[in-house]
């Protein structure tokens, strides 16, 4: 953990607009620096993925340098297939900036898939990561799966991928934080972390994901807290809409969240976890939890979640339009992206 000394010195480091006025840390609305995870800036990994000449970085050393430049703390971010020296270059970059690096990427999706996991390890090691976040699924459950026999297909295919990994996380000393990814409802993931009963597999809590599972925030955060290996920091913004709500990443504080409080239960189940932000810019999520397909695979929620959670967009609804994306000029988007994430980023400062 970074001590109050380090942490001031690299504070003196970064932009002025994001270090003017600061506060100490003990009276900031985050005690511990702010890291970003790489989904904050997805506009500008197309960037970087088509060449395009407004890009400000292009793979996890450069990603790591401009969080740095911002003031962040740390990254999470995807390394890339890159062999050991690049992997040394990040923990150097890391080390010099007195930053963390979490890694990111698949759990195996099936025996034959383990080299490749276990390459992945080491270099995640090599990087200087203790952990590496992951998800097991990459969209959202009520859009992915249109019957129960297929949402069971994907409990089953994520368990044998996690008893798969946890040897060899084992034997590399590599801790594993699954995200609650839109996927699993969290009696759901507990039954996981359960059944495999390790300690190198834990959870990278999303404080905003399972409003669109129709969970309650706080309840979520209190009850994966003491799996908790990482985090994804955001604040949520709901309007109504005829088949639902809609549902938007804001920049911190113009949200409806108890961010301080949140934090304050996962830093006191492990003083030791890194926030990252993910502050995602798009267009506002749909959440059709009035239409049939929404509940095809949610046979185990229970009907007052539905009611309390439209209740919640009721009386928590934003008073602002939702940020939307569609219809800007592709650097007007890139501008709005690195906006939203620097105002997150002077928001947990102070």
């Amino acid at each position: 953990m970074m001590t109050r000394r380090k942490m001031l010195g690299v504070l003196a480091g970064t932009t002025a607009a994001l270090t003017c006025n600061q506060l100490s840390a003990a009276d900031r609305p985050f005690a511990k620096r702010l890291g970003i995870g790489m989904h904050s800036y997805g506009f500008h990994w197309r960037a970087a993925k088509e060449k395009h000449a407004a890009a400000k970085f292009s793979d996890a050393l450069e990603f790591l340098e401009y969080a740095h430049q911002l003031g962040a703390g740390g990254g999470q971010v995807t390394s890339g297939a890159k062999d050991t020296e690049y992997a040394r270059r990040i923990k150097t970059k890391a080390e010099e900036h007195q930053m963390y690096f979490e890694a990111q990427f698949a759990l195996p999706a099936n025996e034959s898939d383990t080299a490749r996991f276990e390459n992945d390890v080491r270099l995640a090691r090599d990087a200087g990561a203790m952990l590496f976040r992951t998800a097991c699924l990459g969209g959202r459950r009520y859009e992915t799966f249109k019957t129960v026999e297929a949402f069971r297909e994907f409990r089953e295919k994520s368990w044998n991928s996690l008893a798969l990994a946890e040897p060899i996380l084992r034997r590399h000393r590599l801790r594993v934080a699954i995200e609650n990814h839109k996927d699993w409802l969290v009696p759901e993931l507990l039954s996981i972390l359960q059944r495999i009963s390790s300690e190198w597999v834990g959870v990278c809590v999303d404080i905003g994901n399972s409003i669109a599972l129709l969970e309650d925030a706080m309840e979520v955060v209190k009850a994966l807290a003491p799996f908790a290996f990482s985090t994804h920091i955001k604040d949520m913004a709901v309007q109504e809409a005829a088949d639902g709500f809609f549902l938007s990443e804001v920049p911190l504080g113009d949200g409806f969240l108890d961010l301080k409080r949140m934090i304050e239960i996962l830093e006191k189940a492990n003083p030791a976890i890194q926030l990252n932000l993910e502050m995602i810019t798009r267009d506002p999520l749909r959440i059709p939890c009035l239409t049939d397909g929404y509940w095809a695979t949610m046979e185990d929620a229970p009907a007052s979640a539905l009611a309390r959670s439209l209740g919640t967009v009721k009386s928590k609804k934003s008073s602002k339009p939702l940020p939307k994306t569609t219809g800007m000029a592709f650097e007007r988007q890139l501008a709005f992206e690195d906006a939203n994430v620097r105002a997150s980023l002077k928001y947990a400062l102070g």
